[in-house]
C-alpha cells in the first residue's frame, strides 16, 4: 500500500460573492471557513502542503494581494477574517471551475509526492465537484470534508457530496471525524 502523503486544496474561497446568490454562498462561506481553518492549522503545523487555488477575476496574475483587493467588500470580509493563505501556503489562479483545468497544480502536487488530496471551500456542486473529478481521473485518493464545503443551494451540495462519494469513491467525513488525524494529518513521510 502506498504511503499516504496529503496536500490540502482551498478552492474559490477568496471571492467577492458579486453573482446571484452570491450573498446566501457568502454566509455559507463564512459558517464553514472555520472548519477549513482548522485543518489548514494542522497542515500547517505539520509542514504539509497547503494550496489556494482561486479565480483570477480578470487579473490572469497570481498575485494574491491584488486578488484579495479586488474581492474585498461587505460579503468577503467576514469569510476574509476567518481564513486566508499566509506565508508558507500556495497560491494559483485557474481560469474555469476545476483547479486542474489550464494550472499548474498536478505538476505541483508531483513535485510535492502528493497522492492524496483533501478537497474544501465553493461551490461544492461546481467547482469542488468539477476538481474532485479530475483528480478522481488523475488516480489521486479523495478526501472532502461534508462541512469544508458549501453551495448556493443545499440539494445541490448534498447531491454534489453524494456524487463524489458514490462515483468519485471520495471519503465525505466530517472535519472533525479522527480519520483526519490518523490518516491524512499525521501521515506517513513518503517513501
Amino acid at each position: 500500500m502506498n504511503q499516504t502523503r496529503p496536500a490540502l486544496i482551498i478552492i474559490d474561497m477568496i471571492n467577492n460573492f458579486d453573482f446571484s446568490h452570491g450573498p446566501i454562498l457568502a454566509r455559507k462561506a463564512f459558517r464553514i471557513a472555520e472548519s477549513i481553518k482548522n485543518i489548514k492549522n494542522q497542515f500547517n503545523k505539520n509542514n504539509l502542503p497547503v494550496i489556494f487555488i482561486n479565480d483570477h477575476y480578470n487579473l490572469w496574475q497570481a498575485d494574491l494581494d491584488k486578488i484579495i483587493n479586488v474581492c474585498q467588500n461587505q460579503y468577503s470580509e467576514p469569510v476574509f477574517a476567518k481564513l486566508l493563505p499566509e506565508d508558507q501556503d500556495l497560491f494559483l489562479i485557474k481560469p474555469k471551475h476545476s483547479a486542474f483545468f489550464g494550472t499548474a497544480l498536478n505538476t505541483l502536487l508531483h513535485q510535492l509526492k502528493v497522492n492524496t488530496l483533501i478537497l474544501t471551500g465553493i461551490a461544492g456542486n461546481i467547482c469542488v465537484l468539477f476538481t474532485a473529478n479530475d483528480a478522481y481521473m488523475r488516480e489521486y485518493e479523495l478526501f472532502v470534508p461534508s462541512d469544508c464545503i458549501a453551495s448556493a443551494d443545499d440539494h445541490d451540495n448534498q447531491y454534489a457530496l453524494t456524487m463524489m462519494q458514490n462515483v468519485l469513491k471520495a471519503r465525505i467525513n466530517p472535519s472533525t471525524d479522527e480519520i483526519y488525524q490518523h490518516y491524512i494529518i499525521y501521515p506517513h513521510p513518503p517513501s
